[in-house]
């Protein structure tokens, strides 16, 4: 048996490509278990079905990357047309205030020194 071909790959959808993800994980738990029992003859399928699953992630992975650069340029047209620049998210002043040194003191620290000065 050849290694599966990465063309064969390349022309399934989506869909499909999550489908057989899944259904290789599968695969390759079955062939593990078979392994620890003591049942597995055929050791070369953990090769075919790695390299089958490597090959899905990959393919994967390049569709997820061309969708990705498709839609920035779109994105980018979009507010081109609309004649104004891509809005920055504005981050205003927390109105948290800043620690102080009283509630430094407080820390889980004090109790330890107080420790060891009482075995002096």
């Amino acid at each position: 048996m050849a290694l599966p071909q990465i063309e064969e790959v390349r022309n399934l959808s989506q869909e499909e490509i999550a489908e057989q993800v899944v259904q290789v994980k599968k695969q390759l738990f079955e062939l593990r278990l078979q392994q620890a029992t003591g049942q597995l003859e055929k050791t070369h399928q953990f090769k075919h079905l790695r390299h089958r699953l490597a090959q899905l992630l990959t393919v994967e992975g390049e569709l997820k990357r061309q969708a990705a650069s498709e839609a920035a340029p779109q994105a980018d047209s979009d507010t081109d047309s609309e004649g104004s620049t891509p809005a920055t998210p504005v981050v205003e002043a927390s109105e948290t205030p800043a620690p102080s040194e009283s509630t430094t003191e407080a820390t889980p620290e004090a109790p330890a020194e107080e420790a060891t000065a009482e075995e002096e």
